[in-house]
C-alpha cells in the first residue's frame, strides 16, 4: 500500500489477541454498549463519518416526549418532563464544550446548509473592492452549491477567476499545505470578504488549521466561517478561542442524532450584540422576554440564538440529547485521545499491506486529521467496496476512487480495526 504523505512503513504484527488486551485497556470499553449496531456485533461499522450510531437511550427520550405529548398536547410546552418552551436550550452547553464555545455562542437549530445561509445573510457582506470568497476545491458539493447561490443573490460571478477562490493542491498532490492556504490569503486578502472552509474535508478526511486561518484572514480584514460537519465530535475544536466569526455544524454524524437531525451553529460572541447586522428574522430569535407579547418589530436576543427563526424540532433534539449525555460523561480531550490511538491502529495496519492498488490520502500528522482514513483505490475499482460490503464491513465509497474508514472512539473498538483490516486483505487477494 502507498502513502502520499510518506508515513513510515510500520508492518502490523498484531494478533487479535493484541487487539483485545487493547481493548482491555480501553476506558470507553463499555461505551460500545450504549449504542445499537446494525445486523447485531458481527457487522463492522466505521461509518459514523456519515451516520452516527444510534444512542440506545434516544428511543426513551424520544419516547418520553411522544408520551407528553399525547397526554398534555399544548400544555407540554411548559409542563412535560422536559418542557418543550426552553428545549434548546438543555443542549445548549453539552454542545459548546464540544465545539470549544461559550454557551452565548452555541445553539442548536435547523439544518447545517440553512445555517450556512443564514450566517452568510449576516456575515458575507460584499462591497466593490472586496466581495471574493474562498473555498477549498473539493469542498461538499452542499457548501459550494450555498457559496455560489450567495455570490448569484448578490450578482457577482462565481467561476474561476471571478468572485469564487479554490484552494487546490499542488500538482500530484492531494491535500493542502497550509503554507499554501495562508499565502492565498495573504496575496488575495484585500478582496477577499469571506473564507469558508470544511473544518475537516469530508473526502480526503484532512483536518485544517483553523487558528492559522481565522488569524491569517482577520489580519486581511476578512470573514472567517467554518462547515464543522466532519469536525464535530471528531476533533478538538477551540472556536471562542481562535476567534472564528461564525460556524454551522450538522448532528447526525459524529454527535450521533439520527438521520437528517438538527444542527448547530457557532458566532462569535464579540458579534452577539452587533443587532445592525442584516439577518432573516423569526419569532423564536426574538428577545424570550417580549416574544408573546407578538409585537410587531423584531427585537433579537443576544448571542446565537437571535439567529433563530422557528420554534425548535423537540423529537429532533430529544435524539440528540440522549448522545449529548455521552460526550459530557466522555469529555472531548479523552475521545480525541482514544481516537488517535485508534486511527494509529488503523494506519499501523493498512500499511502492512503490499498492494499498489490501494493508497491513503489522508494526512499522516494527527495533527492534520481526524478519525477518518480514505483510501484511494486504483482505476476506481468499486468491486473491492463491494466485497467487503458482502463480508460484513460497513464503510463508504465516494466517487469516484476513494473508501472512507471512520473508527470513531465512542463505540468502535481495536478489534474492530483488526478484523477489517484482515477482511480487507482477503478481499485483495
Amino acid at each position: 500500500m502507498k502513502s502520499q504523505m510518506g508515513s513510515q512503513n510500520v508492518e502490523f504484527t498484531s494478533k487479535p489477541s493484541c487487539a483485545n488486551e487493547r481493548d482491555a485497556a480501553d476506558p470507553f470499553r463499555g461505551f460500545r454498549e450504549r449504542f445499537h449496531f446494525p445486523k447485531g456485533d458481527d457487522v463492522i461499522y466505521l461509518t459514523g463519518n456519515s451516520l452516527g450510531l444510534m444512542p440506545k437511550k434516544a428511543r426513551d427520550y424520544v419516547e418520553q416526549e411522544l408520551e407528553d405529548w399525547a397526554r398534555l398536547a399544548v400544555e407540554g410546552h411548559l409542563h412535560a418532563k422536559h418542557p418543550w418552551l426552553p428545549y434548546h436550550e438543555f443542549l445548549t452547553a453539552s454542545m459548546a464544550a464540544i465545539v470549544g464555545a461559550k454557551p452565548i455562542e452555541t445553539v442548536v437549530m435547523n439544518s447545517l446548509t440553512v445555517n450556512l445561509h443564514l450566517l452568510m445573510v449576516s456575515f458575507y457582506r460584499p462591497t466593490n473592492e472586496r466581495y471574493k470568497i474562498v473555498i477549498e476545491k473539493g469542498a461538499f458539493p452542499s457548501d459550494r452549491y450555498a457559496v455560489e447561490s450567495q455570490l448569484k443573490f448578490h450578482e457577482y460571478r462565481s467561476g474561476p477567476g471571478n468572485s469564487l477562490i479554490e484552494l487546490t493542491p499542488r500538482e500530484g498532490e492531494t491535500i493542502l499545505r497550509t503554507e499554501d492556504i495562508l499565502e492565498t490569503i495573504e496575496r488575495e486578502g484585500d478582496s477577499i470578504a469571506q473564507i469558508l472552509l470544511g473544518g475537516v474535508n469530508y473526502y480526503t478526511g484532512q483536518a485544517f488549521d483553523m487558528k492559522s486561518i481565522t488569524e491569517a484572514g482577520h489580519r486581511k480584514g476578512c470573514v472567517v466561517g467554518f462547515d464543522l460537519a466532519h469536525a464535530a465530535g471528531n476533533i478538538e475544536l477551540e472556536l471562542h478561542d481562535w476567534n472564528v466569526d461564525f460556524a454551522a455544524w450538522c448532528s447526525y454524524k459524529y454527535l450521533n442524532s439520527g438521520p437528517g437531525a438538527v444542527g448547530g451553529a457557532f458566532v462569535h460572541e464579540r458579534h452577539s450584540k452587533d443587532f445592525d447586522l442584516p439577518r432573516f428574522a423569526g419569532w423564536w430569535g426574538h428577545d424570550k422576554e417580549t416574544r408573546f407579547q407578538m409585537g410587531p418589530e423584531f427585537s433579537p436576543m443576544a448571542g446565537a440564538e437571535g439567529w433563530q427563526i422557528s420554534n425548535p424540532p423537540i423529537l429532533q433534539m430529544a435524539a440528540l440529547r440522549a448522545s449529548l449525555e455521552i460526550f459530557d460523561e466522555a469529555g472531548m480531550s479523552n475521545l480525541r485521545a482514544k481516537s488517535e490511538r485508534l486511527t494509529a491502529c488503523l494506519e499501523e495496519c493498512l500499511a502492512s499491506i503490499d498492494d499498489d492498488r490501494i493508497s491513503v490520502i489522508t494526512p499522516a500528522d494527527p495533527r492534520e486529521r481526524g478519525c477518518q482514513l480514505s483510501i484511494r483505490v486504483k482505476d476506481a475499482d468499486k468491486s473491492l467496496f463491494d466485497m467487503l460490503t458482502e463480508r460484513g464491513v460497513i464503510v463508504d465509497w465516494r466517487e469516484p476512487d476513494v473508501i472512507r474508514i471512520a473508527p470513531v472512539p465512542l463505540y468502535n473498538s481495536f478489534a474492530d480495526v483488526y478484523n477489517f483490516v484482515t477482511i480487507l486483505k482477503s478481499c485483495l487477494k
